[in-house]
């Protein structure tokens, strides 16, 4: 790769897709982001010109419609590769409406690589799940763990995905590295970007933050009485921007023709497993805040516990995860005491 090098980056004011915008304008790439701001708003792209200093160019596209991916890439011919985030990632909504998210997050990837295949961009880093998994037999899972049934559609949707670019891959001359992280949280340590759900979180370190600032009178703990030390679900956290980071060295390998095989795959996480109760522990021991919370009935499509084995992401890509849960923690609090003084300061 060189300096200048343009990189498309579908979901870039979303959650993880802001986050790797930083940390590719920090190395020099020049970032072209498409995104429909159905979870994410555009005051992204003004606090990410705010940390790194540039303005990524900004095109609004529903990528789930042909002619205006088409038309997307055709503007821009000259993108070295393309880095894949959008998508639905909610489990819980996906069981309840699984259509919109087979439509969603399956039209918009195949519509991508047709588009990349007619215009000829060789790269593409994907932003896989560790639902690909399903719960597996064994723990932790590697790279190589066999897939079970995913337990929700989502889950489905990123397995489909995985296998689509597979043959998508030996068909073409099209390489691609997947990314099977777990459980992303935490946020930018300026504050300035962090997870903002548009409605009611799905994922629980927004529903911790909300809560401990008065947003959500109580937080529900999805089941009590599962097959764990505490009776909560186990998942692997990983920091947004230990996240992102991956996501650069990932780019960077295919863009200098490092990677060993056209379509790779690596687990992102920190290889240790906390529960629920671990992290809202974590929590109020950095925020010093007491939380409201119960213990409800468990929520379908829920895994059990999972955590990764990342050993071959921490040999292969040199890379490993540098924070601990209360670094997450801690920095997913300033982003939401930040938010809320953004919102209850006067105009």
């Amino acid at each position: 790769m060189k300096k200048g090098d343009k990189v498309l980056v579908t979901g870039g004011t979303g959650y993880i897709g802001s986050h790797t915008v930083v940390e590719l304008q920090q190395k020099g790439f020049d970032v072209i982001i498409a995104d429909n701001f159905s979870n994410s708003s555009e005051s992204v792209i003004d606090s990410i010109e705010k940390i790194t200093g540039k303005r990524p160019v900004f095109e609004f596209t529903e990528l789930c419609e042909r002619e205006q991916t088409q038309s997307l890439f055709k503007k821009h011919k000259d993108l070295k590769a393309v880095i894949h985030f959008a998508a639905f990632k909610a489990v819980g909504e996906s069981v309840e409406n699984p259509l919109l998210y087979y439509k969603n997050n399956i039209f918009s990837l195949v519509n991508v690589l047709e588009a990349m295949k007619e215009i000829e961009i060789p790269n593409l880093v994907f932003s896989s799940s560790c639902t690909v998994y399903g719960q597996p037999d064994k723990l932790p899972v590697d790279e190589n763990t066999p897939l079970q049934k995913s337990s929700s559609p989502y889950g489905e949707t990123k397995q489909m995905s995985e296998k689509i670019i597979s043959d998508t891959v030996k068909a073409t001359f099209l390489n691609s590295i997947s990314l099977r992280y777990f459980n992303p949280t935490g946020a930018h340590d300026s504050a300035m970007i962090g997870e903002l759900p548009i409605e009611k979180p799905n994922n629980l370190v927004p529903f911790i933050t909300q809560t401990a600032v008065g947003k959500r009178d109580e937080l529900q703990v999805f089941g009590g009485d599962y097959n764990t030390p505490d009776g909560t679900c186990i998942r692997d956290y990983i920091h947004v921007v230990d996240l992102a980071k991956a996501h650069l060295i990932a780019l960077e390998r295919l863009m200098d023709n490092k990677n060993k095989s056209k379509n790779e795959i690596f687990n992102l996480g920190t290889g240790i497993g906390y529960s629920v109760l671990d992290t809202i522990h974590s929590f109020e021991r950095v925020s010093g805040e007491k939380l409201n919370y119960k213990i409800v009935q468990r929520r379908p499509g829920d895994v059990e516990k999972i955590y990764a084995d990342t050993t071959y992401a921490n040999k292969e890509l040199n890379w490993k995860a540098e924070r601990d849960l209360d670094n997450m923690m801690l920095t997913a609090w300033k982003w939401e005491l930040a938010l809320n003084q953004k919102t209850n300061t006067p105009a």
